[in-house]
């Protein structure tokens, strides 16, 4: 079967002269290279069978100091603060071979939205502390948003934090649950959103901490998912003292913080690379399947392809962007990557057919190609539509946008 965005993908997305092809083209090389000689088949073998949004947690840790080593770990950082100083569409090649190549989903909290909100708001002195242990993996990051009662109207929040004077100076004392905690089984720290005061608008009196994972009074409860992970959990807070110097923003500003954050958040989620590692598994299914369920999903599978180049040029823009308006536009990024990976899922299921249930409940190998992936990614992106904001959260902000 011809895999048509491959040929999409080879050429230059940013501009057609001459040069800038030649440089990509080498650069893509380069990409390929390292990948050749860096991913092993166990590697490989844990990035295919990835369904929700990081690989095993051991895949992730190898393969993270591999890229660290290489200098490659952080490509959306400046290069001042260790990133890679590549231009956005080697951002978006670098991306592509590694979907290409089944590379491990790395556990990017870290990379991805605290590193960056530090570097943009944090102070010197955590920069200092906190950057390069993100950069070498020492610490993972999770996220402390979501509650009980606090989901899509996370204003809502419970999770309350006193400040008290302490040995070292003064430390806020936080007692509260978070859940839906991706990954904090995993994490040695979480960044969080706590209720500082009370009075006014809901937004206010919300602050932004740092939390070390390993502190006293912490305990984490695993939730298990209907695909069979325990991706997600419950984190229990009893007087965790929280130095105050590990709060970003001024106190009960971290409404604030919190946008700023989520625009990180959302326009890199669901990425474009993410769609294509779920693609090839669905090209890979057709393959096996008869004539008549490929003739059945042509029409289909052809408009997937549009839609996904059309999100790839807005995670090139998203890469470039700067501007009053980059949270809107990370909230078209993340509204039509998720409800097209939803898309994608119901089709790849729809093709696997009902093997695909049986095989799952059988604990079939998800690294292969049978119909096991099927069922457990279609479970696993059901959640899509509803983190960093539901979508009809984020079609509220795009009619606000429009509206002015």
């Amino acid at each position: 079967m011809t895999v048509p965005h491959q040929r999409l993908n080879e050429r230059n997305i940013a501009t057609s002269a001459p040069t800038t092809r030649g440089n990509d083209a080498r650069f893509r090389t380069q990409v390929r290279r390292f990948l050749d000689q860096a991913l092993t088949e166990d590697l490989r073998a844990a990035g295919r069978a990835t369904i929700g949004t990081h690989s095993e947690i051991g895949a992730c840790r190898i393969w993270h100091r591999r890229l660290y080593e290489q200098g490659w770990i952080a490509p959306a950082w400046p290069k001042e603060h260790g990133g890679t100083g590549w231009s956005a569409s080697e951002r978006l090649i670098f991306d592509q071979e590694c979907a290409a190549n089944d590379a491990p989903m790395l556990f990017a909290g870290g990379l991805r939205n605290v590193g960056p909100l530090l570097i943009a708001l944090g102070s010197e002195a955590q920069r200092k502390r906190y950057l390069p242990p993100i950069l070498s993996g020492e610490e993972f990051w999770c996220q402390g948003y979501s509650e009980a009662g606090a989901g899509s109207d996370l204003a809502s929040l419970r999770t309350r934090a006193r400040t008290e004077a302490y040995r070292d100076g003064d430390a806020y004392v936080v007692n509260g649950t978070k859940i839906w905690t991706t990954g904090a089984q995993h994490a040695e720290k979480m960044f969080a959103l706590v209720r500082t005061s009370a009075g006014g608008k809901p937004q206010h009196g919300i602050t932004f901490l740092l939390i070390d994972m390993r502190s006293a009074g912490i305990t984490v409860r695993p939730v298990q998912t209907l695909y069979g992970e325990a991706e997600f959990n419950e984190v229990h807070f009893e007087d965790v003292r929280v130095p105050v110097a590990d709060r970003v923003g001024a106190e009960d500003d971290g409404w604030s913080v919190a946008k700023q954050l989520m625009v990180y958040a959302r326009a890199s989620n669901t990425t474009c690379a993410l769609l294509r590692r779920t693609l090839r598994r669905l090209e890979a299914a057709l393959e096996a399947a008869d004539a008549a369920t490929r003739a059945s999903v042509r029409d289909d599978l052809t408009d997937i392809e549009l839609r996904l180049n059309v999100i790839e040029r807005l995670e090139y823009d998203a890469a470039r962007r700067e501007g009053s308006d980059a949270g809107a536009h990370a909230s078209v990024m993340k509204l039509r990557a998720t409800e097209l990976h939803q898309r994608m899922t119901e089709l790849l299921l729809e093709v696997a057919g009902p093997a695909a249930c049986r095989q799952w409940l059988d604990h079939a190998d998800l690294a292969e190609p049978g119909g096991a992936f099927a069922s457990a990614k279609y479970f696993a992106t059901r959640a899509a539509t509803i983190y960093s904001g539901s979508s009809e959260v984020h079609r509220n902000i795009l009619a606000r946008q429009l509206i002015g």
